[in-house]
Order: structure tokens, then C-alpha cells, then sequence
């Protein structure tokens, strides 16, 4: 983003920069174990922090802001529980806990999202395709740098559950799912390295034909 200067990217071992990082990643896998929501609402509300507060915090002070509005929505703690850090009345009991014992079967496992899709793929490998301008007020994965944007399928997924739709509770949706890929030039203008590509994973919702 323009302003914020240059992305730096840090080896692959250096998953954390505080003990904190690693209580902040196992509190969001553990609370999201109990089924309260989804993983495209945790995105959603981790997106929908204030931008100012977004673009200034560092990856887990993002998260853990994130999940602070989970657990008030999901009505597991409150605003005022969050303010003094304490628990101020009776818990409720969740019926899905994650043990510590059961993590790394349940990481390993990880939680498939393909979905059968009804109709046939819209599009093929090959075909030239145009993003479309969308500017929802819900969660997207569609990049806003990608909107109105031409590029070429390089692949095709298979059904996949639609993020837009499964992070407010209006369901699965599932959609097929394509790798797009854009000349750099045509994402950033006549000052990008003609040598460069982008590919983005796309929903079929977010495209038309070129």
C-alpha cells in the first residue's frame, strides 16, 4: 500500500517474535476448535478492525484483536469481561473442546472446505477472463488490487465453499474455485517488470468473460 513502504519478507523459522505470538496462535486455534464460528468469519473479523488500527498493528496483535470481537458476538465473554480480565458471571459449557493431547492429530487433519458444485465450471484452463469491480460490505477474497482486472485460468480447483457467504452465516454456497494469473502490468500499470505475474485463487462469482 502506498506509504507504507516495502514488504519484508523474514525466513520461513521465524514463526514468532514474543512468547505472547505463541498463546495468541493457541488461543485462536483452541476457540475456533468449539465450532462457534467459522474460519471465513475469523477472517472477516479480523479484516473489519478500524483501518488505522489494522495497518499499524503487527500479524498477532491482529489476530487476537480479531478474536476479541469473536467472543463477544458468540456471547463467550463480554465487552466488560475483555476490559477487566476477569470473568464476571457464570461460563457457558462448550460442547467442542479441542485437548491438548488431540492438536497435532487435529492440525494434521486439518478441515477440508471442497464441496460438490451442481452445474458445470463456467470457465476452462486457458480462457481469458475479467474480474469484476465488486465493493462488498461484507468479507471478500477477492483483492482489491485484482478488481477489473484481466487475466488467464491456469487452473481449475474444483467446488469450493464461498467465503462471502460463509463468513455471515448465509451458508456455504460452494462455487467453483480457479487460479487466475495477471501480467504484473496489468495489475500495476506501465511502471511494473513485464517479466512479472500474479496468480490469485478466484471464486466463479468474481469473474466474466474477457
Amino acid at each position: 500500500m502506498m506509504g507504507f513502504g516495502p514488504v519484508r519478507p523474514e525466513h520461513d523459522d521465524k514463526r514468532f517474535h514474543a512468547d505472547w505470538e505463541r498463546r495468541a496462535l493457541a488461543m485462536v486455534v483452541a476457540t475456533g476448535a468449539t465450532g462457534c464460528w467459522t474460519i471465513d468469519a475469523a477472517r472477516h473479523a479480523r479484516e473489519s478492525l478500524p483501518p488505522g488500527e489494522y495497518l499499524t498493528s503487527s500479524y498477532y496483535e491482529i489476530w487476537t484483536r480479531g478474536l476479541e470481537a469473536l467472543l463477544v458476538d458468540a456471547g463467550l465473554v463480554t465487552a466488560d469481561e475483555l476490559a477487566q480480565g476477569r470473568l464476571l458471571g457464570a461460563g457457558d459449557t462448550l460442547t467442542h473442546v479441542l485437548r491438548p493431547g488431540d492438536v497435532a492429530q487435529v492440525l494434521a487433519a486439518g478441515s477440508p472446505y471442497d464441496r460438490p458444485v451442481a452445474k458445470p465450471a463456467r470457465f476452462a484452463m486457458g480462457d481469458w477472463v475479467r474480474t469484476r469491480n465488486l465493493h462488498p460490505a461484507g468479507h471478500t477474497r477477492l483483492p482489491r488490487y485484482a478488481r477489473a482486472k484481466e487475466g488467464v485460468i491456469e487452473r481449475l480447483h474444483g467446488g469450493f465453499v464461498f467465503p462471502d457467504t460463509n463468513a455471515h452465516g448465509a451458508g456455504e454456497c460452494p462455487q467453483w474455485l480457479y487460479t487466475v494469473r495477471f501480467e504484473a502490468r496489468e495489475l500495476w500499470g506501465d511502471s511494473a517488470d513485464p517479466a512479472h505475474t500474479v496468480a490469485i485463487d478466484a471464486w466463479e462469482s468474481y469473474l466474466d468473460p474477457a
